[in-house]
């Protein structure tokens, strides 16, 4: 027996508007996980110039910088590097 609430259809307007958000989803996520990884990397930057940079902190700028390349390469597809300032 299912447990979920049955619901009425989504008017065809609704539909349509909620298939384009869900198409964003991924840019949306792929901002946030540049974003978030290019502070960290900043962060880690100045431990590196404050030669205060441990082989963990190494590692650690090496991912933020994976995880920025791979964001970006997300949206350099969707044609939005605008969205992280990007051309």
């Amino acid at each position: 027996m299912s447990t979920a609430t049955p619901t009425a259809p989504l008017p065809p307007v609704a539909a349509e508007m909620l298939a384009r958000l869900v198409a964003e989803l991924p840019l949306v996520r792929a901002v946030a996980q540049y974003e978030t990884a290019a502070m960290h990397a900043v962060q880690l930057a100045a431990l590196a110039e404050a030669d205060k940079m441990t082989d963990l902190d190494a590692d650690s700028l090496a991912a933020a910088e994976d995880v920025m390349a791979a964001a970006r390469a997300v949206l350099a597809d969707a044609g939005r590097l605008d969205l992280i300032g990007g051309a």
